[in-house]
């Protein structure tokens, strides 16, 4: 499995094509949910993901103060083959990647309800209430450095 972790304009086609049918498959059809999955902010994010010869078995996005939130945000969070680890690793590759390339102190996230644990055990707190978020309950949760550091 070898971690990839690529600016936008790194990104080959086959790369780009790759995430961006992931997302869509798990995002708008698995979850039944019709958005915009492909946002304006793609062109900004740092594209963090693990690869085997499979293709993507896990991915999300990191993206700088200012572009959604006032702190780094992580988010499009995806395992492929849930309950192996995956996502618990790729969301520590994000916050490495976040703290390395953007030198983050805090990170915040919208995270879909029924995830809400998954990321408290990498140290993130709710902040908010529950909303809707294109017909999903989600909270904002965040994670700061110093208060969880989940990697050495």
């Amino acid at each position: 499995m070898e971690l990839r972790v690529k600016k936008y304009e790194e990104l080959t086609l086959d790369e780009l094509y790759a995430i961006l049918r992931l997302r869509v498959s798990v995002f708008v059809v698995e979850q039944n949910c019709p958005y915009q999955e492909l946002d304006s902010r793609d062109r900004q994010a740092l594209h963090v993901y693990l690869e085997d010869e499979e293709g993507i078995a896990a991915y999300l996005r990191v993206l700088n103060r200012g572009a959604v939130f006032e702190e780094v945000s992580l988010g499009r969070v995806i395992s492929v083959r849930r309950r192996r680890g995956l996502g618990t690793r790729i969301l520590t590759e994000g916050i490495r990647a976040a703290r390395e390339h953007f030198q983050a102190e805090a990170i915040r996230i919208e995270a879909q309800v029924y995830a809400k644990g998954f990321y408290e055990r990498q140290g993130f707190r709710q902040v908010s209430g529950e909303f809707l978020e294109d017909g999903i309950p989600h909270v904002q949760m965040l994670w700061r450095a110093g208060e969880a550091e989940i990697f050495s």
